[in-house]
């Protein structure tokens, strides 16, 4: 019994390590009176860094508490960039938050919280664990959104996600009692075996509807993206930074998890919704991002531009696709990351700027910036040979391979039609006359900014090594 408690305690190691270090958080916030916020998101940053040492350093596969939890190499690959988010974006509202004066000891608590619930979701084998991973990490979110409450747009934003978001859990749910009822089971591996050992019934089919609906609602793709323009843009921006990175991996992972693995028996079922959402989100989030003048709200359309373009991998239901999927969004986070690093540099002396004319010009009053932007963007686009390239590239490749011509020649189209307004903000930044200079931009900005650009250009270099791993992560289903 002591020694299953011990394997139980070292597998969920890193989880442990974050519960702790944000309930010992909370007490060191309330007590450390007006030094709370900078002690607490400074030890946070380090709970988080820990936790990604022992995923990184300590790897063990298994499960435990009844196979509601497991540890393989695709839940240890998605942890790394989940908590590789959320690190990035702590570190990045240390200086927003300040002049916002939003600088309080309980938003690094709630980010430590949120991912805490993110991991759970990576690592759930259970439908019962998935959903408790996604209300931990969705509860903290919702106050996260909303944590500036001296914003009429940051209140807004909280409000349309809580509402929303109740509404997509009850779908969950509902596809969860339905799939259980016709099953018998609540594991992944027993809803399996189910399925492949009897014939498909109609009521299980309406639960992965309403299963995926829930899920497609936290990657937010179409037609669950209602919520997305809305947040991003009334959301503060290191949230909305937060938001565009971190969860999306936790439930990407999941979404693959849930497809590939507990229906894998249907898999012409499931096949048939990710490849309508895959087409739908890529279309909209070409189309509908054309016209916006905001940068975040641009940024949701691309959100959910790109959340498409990683469902073509993950319809393909292959090996190849998963791999697709995980090196898709890997690249994704990189160039992501950056691009919410340029955003929280648009500050003049009244404060920041969110809109893309504010942009003009800047090749001239900082070149510098303006190039690493626009490296940024050319790899949102997919051009060659920048990391976003070889993202489309591999997902692309599994539609291909699995025969989904149509879904990869779609994908194609909507990438060259994204490609307009990704080049249009390159146009505005170097041939348009200048409008204002951005004051200089501070250390950690600079950094994320610098490494996301860095990576995105020579992402060739390590490709090989991150197709390795991927590769691995991807032989957990197959």
């Amino acid at each position: 019994m002591q020694t299953d408690m011990i394997a139980n305690l070292t597998l969920m190691a890193p989880e442990l390590l974050i519960a702790v270090g944000a309930l010992a958080l909370l007490m060191i916030g309330a007590f450390s009176g007006e030094r709370a916020n900078s002690v607490v998101n400074g030890l946070a940053v380090a709970v988080l860094l820990a936790a990604l040492a022992l995923v990184v350093l300590f790897p063990h596969d298994g499960h435990v508490f009844g196979r509601a939890f497991v540890s393989d190499p695709f839940s240890r690959f998605m942890k790394v960039l989940t908590l590789v988010g959320s690190i990035v974006t702590l570190v990045m509202s240390v200086g927003f938050a300040k002049a916002e004066k939003f600088d309080k000891f309980e938003f690094p608590i709630l980010i430590l919280l949120s991912t805490l619930g993110m991991l759970l979701m990576i690592s759930a084998n259970d439908t019962l664990s998935l959903y408790l991973g996604l209300e931990l990490q969705s509860l903290a979110l919702y106050v996260i959104a909303a944590i500036n409450r001296d914003s009429a747009r940051s209140t807004e934003a909280g409000l349309k996600y809580f509402v929303l978001g109740a509404l997509s859990s009850g779908m969950l749910l509902y596809g969860i009692s339905l799939v259980y009822g016709f099953t018998g089971h609540t594991g992944f591996e027993g809803i399996a075996q189910a399925l492949a050992g009897g014939e498909r019934q109609l009521g299980v089919v309406f639960g992965l509807v309403f299963i995926f609906a829930g899920l497609a609602f936290k990657i937010s793709a179409v037609p669950f993206h209602m919520w997305t323009p809305d947040v991003y843009e009334g959301a503060p921006t290191p949230v909305t930074a937060f938001f565009a990175t971190a969860p999306k991996m936790a439930a990407m992972a999941l979404l693959t998890r849930v497809a590939v693995e507990t229906f894998q028996p249907i898999t012409h079922d499931w096949q048939q919704i990710i490849v309508f959402i895959a087409i739908a989100s890529m279309v909209l989030g070409a189309f509908a991002a054309i016209g916006q003048r905001n940068i975040k709200r641009l940024m949701a359309y691309s959100s959910i531009s790109h959340m498409g373009y990683a469902l073509v991998g993950l319809a393909a239901g292959t090996q190849v696709g998963v791999r697709g999927v995980a090196i898709y969004m890997l690249i994704y986070l990189i160039t992501t990351l950056g691009v919410f690093a340029f955003i929280l540099a648009m500050r003049r002396k009244h404060g920041n700027v969110e809109l893309i004319e504010d942009l003009a010009g800047l090749s001239r009053t900082n070149p510098i910036m303006a190039t690493i932007f626009t490296i940024l963007m050319f790899s949102l686009a997919g051009i060659p040979p920048l990391a976003g390239f070889w993202g489309k590239w591999y997902t692309f490749l599994a539609a291909m391979q699995a025969n989904l011509y149509a879904l990869a020649i779609i994908g194609i189209v909507a990438s060259v039609v994204g490609a307009f307004y990704y080049l249009r903000i390159i146009k505005i930044m170097w041939f348009d006359e200048p409008v204002g200079e951005f004051v200089p931009v501070a250390g950690e900005l600079r950094l994320v900014l610098g490494v996301s650009g860095l990576l995105t250009l020579l992402y060739v270099l390590i490709g090989g090594p991150v197709s390795t791993y991927a590769e691995a992560a991807a032989k957990t289903f197959f």
